[in-house]
């Protein structure tokens, strides 16, 4: 069901520091910053040639990315990413497995412009899983 890896996502403390970082430091591509209100982040693409690394900082003091950092207050992993081709038939086939879908289970639009949905970090290992329809 899972196609490609499309990005994995870290939660920083300072999304400008972190660029600098992966562009300064590692000479990545590194895109512009991106607010993305329905999700309460602002996001900066590294681009690399097989995937990309997603930095996410806190838009708002809504954010869900607060409170991970929080705990983590240096930052961290914060999710991965996986291609679908159907984000409906994978969401679908996930319940059915008993696998808990974030949020009203209806795919809101990503940072791509593509529809995303959330897995439960504890159906996967601690780890929590983006589905993003390509």
């Amino acid at each position: 069901m899972i196609g490609r890896l499309n990005h994995v996502a870290i939660a920083v403390p300072d999304l400008e520091a972190a660029a600098a970082q992966y562009r300064e430091t590692l000479g990545a591509s590194v895109g512009d910053p991106q607010d993305e209100p329905d999700h309460g982040v602002t996001v900066v693409f590294i681009e690399l040639p097989n995937t990309k690394v997603e930095l996410l900082y806190p838009l708002g003091d809504a954010s869900p990315i607060n409170g991970f950092l929080e705990k983590n207050p240096a930052g961290g992993i914060h999710h991965m990413c996986y291609e679908v081709d159907d984000i409906l038939a994978a969401r679908d086939k996930l319940k059915a497995d008993g696998a808990r879908v974030l949020g009203d289970g209806d795919p809101k639009i990503g940072a791509h412009g593509k529809p995303v949905l959330f897995l439960h970090p504890k159906d996967f290992n601690g780890c929590l899983i983006e589905l993003e329809q390509v």
